[in-house]
């Protein structure tokens, strides 16, 4: 055995050691995807000292037939929960379960979805909901029948957000074919309130609405955002728009969120997490691979979003890295 006398030689040595160490480390970011699988709008929220991500299952319509959850502790480790709501306990949703929303409320759980993407009055579905005991199901169906199952002001009853007030108040964000419809839910969650105007599904579109609403609340304002383009193609992306209101007015200021097409296309139908204490936001999106050119290729992504000294968002940069280990 060579025994190393030199202090220089020693140290090199030691460098060594720490480098070979770091190297073998845990890692520290969550890494894009998130999770395995196609995977799309998915709806972040935490419950407790865990993360939950909901998303649609990322298929051809007639195979989105369950919804999986992913619950997380670190945002780099994420656990997942296989069919939390189906089909089969959901006797009137047949294809096409979408874009999940929950709410806590009380010891109880409530999971808002669309199904069977109706494009009509005629046809059944729209936005249902489902109900457990806890936020990683089994979900059963709440009311036996969509709670929303016909269009009004011309949204198409899907891509539902449930968004609560610091007053207590409920409110749902929806719709698509280009229109956004507010409502005001009861405490049952079972059925509406009437706004002051007298009207109970208030039309809050704004300049480039697509689908895909969601809002979260920061200094006492109200942050909209949406998604514009086409879903399965590159321009798919985020824009916002900012009220002292939760039904407005919403003027557009512009996108935040889009591809870099040197890393991925089609970014978009996303949420926000807030974390708790801190002014601190993740973006949760989907996109698309550059390798991949099927609509239903969209996977999972987190990534930093940070607003400027006005309170404006700024543009998100989207990366193969995503976020630094966070534990709540």
């Amino acid at each position: 055995m060579q025994i190393i006398k030199s202090p220089f030689l020693i140290i090199l040595f030691f460098l060594g050691s720490l480098n070979a160490l770091s190297q073998n480390k845990p890692p520290e970011y969550s890494g894009n995807p998130l999770f395995p699988g196609w995977y799309a709008d998915p709806e972040a929220i935490i419950f407790g000292k865990q993360y939950w991500i909901y998303p649609t299952f990322s298929a051809p319509y007639e195979k989105q037939v369950f919804l999986d959850a992913f619950s997380s502790i670190d945002l780099v480790h994420w656990q997942k929960h296989e069919r939390v709501i189906d089909t089969s306990r959901v006797k009137w949703a047949k294809k096409a379960m979408w874009a999940p929303s929950i709410i806590q409320k009380g010891k109880q759980y409530f999971l808002f979805f669309a199904a069977n993407d109706i494009q009509n009055n005629e046809e059944k579905g729209g936005i249902g909901v489902g109900v457990a005991d806890s936020p990683a199901g089994p979900f059963k169906d709440y009311l036996g029948k969509p709670l929303i199952d016909r269009f009004y002001n011309g949204a198409q009853p899907i891509d539902q957000f449930v968004f609560r007030d610091d007053n207590g108040k409920v409110y749902m964000y929806y719709g698509g074919w280009r229109h956004c419809n507010l409502v005001q839910l009861n405490d049952q969650l079972n059925g509406f309130l009437p706004f002051g105007d007298g009207t109970t599904f208030k039309e809050i579109t704004p300049e480039g609405y697509v689908e895909g609403p969601f809002v979260f609340k920061r200094n006492g304002r109200y942050y909209f955002m949406w998604s514009e383009g086409g879903w399965t193609g590159p321009d798919y992306s985020v824009a916002y728009a900012i009220a002292d209101n939760p039904a407005g007015p919403f003027k557009r200021i512009g996108k935040i969120l889009q591809q870099d097409p040197t890393i991925a296309t089609g970014a978009g139908h996303h949420s926000v997490l807030t974390i708790p204490g801190k002014d601190k936001y993740f973006i949760i999106y989907h996109r698309r691979p550059l390798t991949e050119t099927d609509g239903n290729s969209r996977e999972t992504c987190i990534d930093e979003m940070k607003f400027d000294k006005d309170g404006l968002i700024l543009p998100v940069k989207i990366t193969k890295q995503g976020v630094k280990k966070t534990t709540l």
